[in-house]
């Protein structure tokens, strides 16, 4: 049975009532004859009282006259009553709350419906309490009250009330077989009237029982059987230890509903503490959350904002409440977008992505902002919750990484990846239109030269300005790209004929080769530019990007500061310098086909031998004789020169060391310098290590090095010439005249021969110039204590002029070409063996 049903399902309808002023032993007959437990008193429409089985226990039974009185001197009121819709638990609580057996049941008008008992709720709960209670010693009252048989009637009345017993045991008679006497049997006797006689006589018999180990609801089931209301509780030993009845049945449910609904209040307690903890924690969650939170009513009125939204926006809770999310209104979305986004709402009850916001202060930025539609049980939305982050910083970013992706970091040009892309689409846009494209790779002369000399800042800016003055000249639609360093790309898509590209690279040319002001410097560069075309050199980016940086080596091998365009052979001679580029690799490694000749270096005068110049050669297997102009400058392009430069040095120290043993006097030996190997931060003691490891004096090794080497870095150069002169080593200033001819540095560095380029001295006889400038230099050097080498003498008439001019040794064809070192000792060391070293 359930809980919640109303009492009027169970109560019973057809009562029994009489007037006050009816003789309690009629009532009591009436009540007897009907087996009901009470009798309602009437007075018209009106309850005026009610009289219950256990009222009897008030009734004196030894008086005769007792049973006689109107029922009602002696009957209950006011009558307790109950509507007719509270529940049975309610009913049961109260009955045993209040020691009531039966309650009155009223409807709307407080008329009288019918009436409700214990029983009534016992035999209608259920088999529900039965089966938990389980046996019939979980539900009886133990220690019942026992009486002798020879007890009078009024006594025993007298104990059953004052122990509140509504039924008692009455021990064996002669016969030794148990009875009960219960109100019931009192109610009986009061109408009977059989006056005050020994209990014995009076009892009923036989005694029905049940063992203490029976399950409960077969207890219930017998005394429905035999419609009795109470079964003497038996043990094993077959003791009476018990009474159990439908008031015992329904006090253990009572008790039962009663841990129920005290467990159920334990578990609601449990779980507002929960439910509090939670919030708790909901709360400080939200409080601490970096997340504006704003919560709005149906209609969009602020009703809650959390501390994140206050730092994100700068509006507090108290200027907000009430006021709708517009006020952060960016002005960057027009209706539309509004729509757009409550439409979604509506539908599907939540809204997510990233809209434009002003903050109180004005200014503007982008949230990733998601609103939920909060429904009540009916599904009606009562309150709308919005999340928002601020990514301003996240979406600069990201467009930070893509620029840096695509975009170069310091020019802000498209970088290869970016201009590969463009470029397959303009293929594609040239392929459809049936037009043509140009490449044009470009790359700036001399770059490294103004880096080293003015530092990289200055190059920095070089290449900002440098990229400023191209894009000036390149039309809108046309792409330029930063590759890296000093390399740049052009992409000119739609052109109808090949003279276009041609006139956009003399701009390019003309407008880089226009002096640039940096760093308090004024100078001057130029740019090689190499240009293929779509789709004549190539149908894809890679066949045209590279097809162009090998016209752009063109341009620099045939002058620098111009363009080329691109033809098939020189794809050719491309392949053929990376081949020639890798067979000089595996030769440093190994040293084959690798040797030093030596050139002489004499006195004007004299003719007798000075030093020498240590020139290298290269022989290869595949390629033959390499000159050194076509492979010293790849080993510079290509970072070889240093460890060449590194295997000439050791061979030469080996070589004159060689000398010495086989008995000549070798004579000092100079050695090219290129600026990479130059510096080389332990040049010095690169030095040191090989002299000492071939046991050679100092002054049998010099050192040749052009006028821009020195130039370029001032300070390390002075340092570095210095620990050269200290070992003693010679050094001379190699082509003087044809670089800056800066001639401060020159009473600076320790340095101590100039060598007139070769092309003065062949310029002798020819130009008055020439002979000037030889003039000039000579001079010079003899104020500074220089010794002056004439280079490239290859005539007699070259060298009858050099004696005009003061010039102290002679190199060149005239005086001895380069030979191996058994042909330099054959001719040159046997003269001064035997004199001075």
């Amino acid at each position: 049975m359930s809980h919640d049903l109303p009492i009027e399902r169970i109560m019973q309808t057809g009562l029994l009532s009489c007037g006050p002023d009816t003789p309690l032993c009629e009532a009591a007959a009436r009540m007897a004859a009907r087996r009901c437990s009470s009798i309602l008193v009437m007075q018209g429409e009106r309850a005026l009282g009610i009289w219950t089985e256990h009222d009897v226990f008030r009734v004196d039974f030894a008086d005769p006259a007792a049973v006689r009185v109107p029922i009602g001197e002696v009957m209950s009121t006011p009558v307790a009553s109950l509507h007719r819709t509270t529940p049975v638990a309610e009913a049961a609580a109260r009955l045993h709350a209040e020691g009531r057996r039966h309650f009155l049941v009223v409807g709307d008008a407080d008329e009288v419906l019918g009436i409700i008992t214990q029983t009534d709720l016992a035999l209608n709960q259920g088999i529900e309490p039965y089966l938990r209670l389980r046996e019939v010693r979980c539900a009886m009252r133990a220690r019942p009250l026992v009486l002798p048989a020879g007890l009078l009637l009024a006594e025993a009345a007298r104990r059953m009330r004052r122990s509140g017993d509504e039924a008692a045991v009455v021990a064996g008679d002669d016969t030794g077989e148990l009875g009960i006497v219960t109100e019931r049997d009192l109610v009986r006797f009061i109408a009977d009237h059989p006056g005050n006689t020994p209990i014995g006589a009076l009892a009923s018999r036989p005694l029905l029982t049940v063992g203490e180990q029976e399950m409960l609801i077969h207890a219930r089931d017998r005394l429905i059987d035999n419609q009795m209301r109470h079964l003497a509780v038996l043990d094993e030993a077959g003791r009476v230890v018990g009474l159990v009845g439908f008031r015992d049945m329904l006090a253990g449910a009572e008790n039962l509903y009663l841990e129920d609904l005290r467990e159920a209040l334990e578990q609601r307690d449990r779980a507002l503490s929960q439910s509090r903890q939670h919030l708790q924690l909901a709360e400080r969650v939200i409080e601490a959350s970096l997340e504006g939170i704003i919560i709005t009513d149906a209609r969009s009125r602020i009703e809650f904002v959390n501390p994140a939204f206050t730092r994100l926006t700068g509006y507090s809770l108290e200027e907000v409440v009430g006021r709708t999310p517009a006020l952060l209104s960016s002005g960057r979305h027009d209706a539309d977008f509004y729509h757009a986004m409550w439409q979604e709402l509506q539908a599907h009850g939540y809204w997510r992505g990233e809209i434009w916001n002003r903050r109180k202060s004005g200014q503007l930025f982008l949230e990733q902002l998601t609103i939920t539609a909060i429904t009540d049980d009916q599904g009606v939305t009562n309150h709308y919750a919005a999340l928002f982050t601020d990514i301003t910083q996240l979406r600069e970013n990201e467009e930070r990484v893509r620029r840096l992706a695509y975009y170069d970091a310091l020019t802000g040009l498209p970088n290869r990846r970016l201009l590969e892309d463009r470029l397959e689409l303009a293929i594609r846009h040239a392929h459809r239109q049936e037009q043509r494209l140009a490449v044009i790779f470009i790359d700036l002369d001399h770059f490294k030269q103004v880096n080293d000399t003015l530092g990289h800042a200055v190059g920095d800016e070089l290449l900002v300005k440098v990229a400023e003055r191209l894009a000036h000249r390149l039309r809108e639609d046309d792409t330029l790209a930063r590759l890296g360093g000093d390399e740049f790309i052009v992409m000119l898509p739609e052109l109808d004929e090949p003279d276009e590209v041609t006139r956009v690279a003399r701009r390019l040319v003309e407008g880089i080769s226009e002096p640039f002001t940096l760093g308090g410097h004024e100078f001057r560069i130029g740019c090689s530019l190499g240009i293929s075309l779509y789709p004549d050199d190539g149908d894809s980016p890679e066949p045209l990007v590279r097809n162009a940086d090998a016209a752009m080596y063109r341009a620099k091998q045939e002058g620098r500061n111009t363009y080329r365009l691109y033809h098939a052979g020189m794809h050719v001679q491309h392949h053929q310098q990376l081949a020639l580029e890798t067979a000089l690799r595996n030769t440093v490694e190994s040293g084959e086909g690798l040797e030093v000749h030596y050139q002489p270096l004499v006195t004007h005068d004299a003719g007798g031998l000075h030093s020498a110049e240590a020139l290298l050669r290269w022989t290869h297997p595949e390629f033959g004789v390499v000159t050194p102009g076509e492979f010293i400058p790849l080993a510079e392009r290509s970072g070889l020169i240093v460890p060449l430069g590194e295997w000439v040095m050791a061979r030469v120290c080996r070589q004159l060391a060689e000398w010495r043993r086989a008995g000549f006097s070798p004579a000092p030996v100079a050695i090219n310098l290129a600026a990479q190997q130059f510096v080389q931060p332990d040049l010095v003691e690169r030095v040191q290590a090989q002299l000492a490891a071939h046991d050679l004096p100092g002054h049998l090794l010099g050192f040749e090095l052009t006028e821009s080497t020195l130039v370029e870095r001032p300070d390390q150069a002075r340092e570095t010439l210095q620990g050269l002169s200290d070992i003693p080593c010679h050094v001379a200033i190699d082509d003087f005249g044809t670089g800056y001819s800066s001639l401060s540095y020159l009473h600076e560095l320790p340095v101590s021969i100039l060598k007139i380029d070769r092309s003065f001295i062949q310029g002798l006889g020819a130009t008055r110039h020439s002979g000037a400038i030889v003039a000039a230099v000579s001079g010079m050097a003899r104020e500074l204590g220089l010794s002056v080498v004439a280079e490239g003498v290859e005539t007699e008439a070259q060298h009858r002029a050099l004696g005009r001019y003061g010039v102290d040794l002679i190199q060149g064809y005239l005086i001895g070409r380069p030979v191996d070192a058994d042909e330099f000792a054959r001719q040159w060391l046997p003269a001064v063996a035997t004199g001075p070293a």
